[in-house]
Formats: structure tokens, sequence, C-alpha cells
């Protein structure tokens, strides 16, 4: 079976920020995403938890599967919000069946 590659790009960010990424997203053209909601993890600033009572420190994993062009304008669009909302975006290449989809 033939496959092509493509771009795999997730973003891990506070919930509340989901819909506000997704918009980019469909700005720029990418239509399919999935969501994984975390439940814990850490990094340089420490460790942290998910609580499921207020929220708090509630993290999402957004996945994406999108060409190149694509993914290089999702970059671009939302580079600004890196810093000032902690975002983790990861991209690497990823071989799909059906890659008209993407």
């Amino acid at each position: 079976m033939e496959t092509v590659t493509r771009k795999r790009i997730e973003i891990l960010v506070d919930t509340p920020l989901v819909p506000r990424l997704l918009k980019h997203a469909r700005d720029v053209d990418i239509s399919g995403w999935s969501l994984i909601h975390i439940d814990a993890g850490g990094g340089r600033d420490g460790e942290w938890q998910h609580d499921d009572v207020t929220g708090a420190a509630a993290k999402t994993i957004i996945l994406m599967i999108a060409s190149k062009e694509k993914a290089d304008a999702l970059t671009e669009s939302i580079a600004p919000f890196l810093d000032s909302f902690r975002l983790l975006l990861t991209i690497s290449d990823v071989q799909v069946v059906r890659g008209e989809r993407f």
C-alpha cells in the first residue's frame, strides 16, 4: 500500500486555550484534529497534576496531521503565543495512507 509523508503536529496547551488554537488550525485549512486530555506531567518548572474539582492545571494535547505547507502556516500563526501561552509544539514526519485527506 502506498504511503505519503505528512506532518504530525502536537501542541500541549492549557485546556481553556484549546478553542483559540483550533481556530488558528481552521484558519490555515487544517480541519482534522483530536484532543488528548493529560492528567499529570513535569518539566523545567516542576511537576503538575490535573485537579478534577477546580480544573486547575488542566492540559490537553491537540493532535493533527497536515501537509508541510499547512503545518508551516500553523506554526507561523501560533508562533507569537509559544512563550506567552507556554505551549509545547512538536512537529514530526509521519507516513500516512490516503495522504490526499491531509
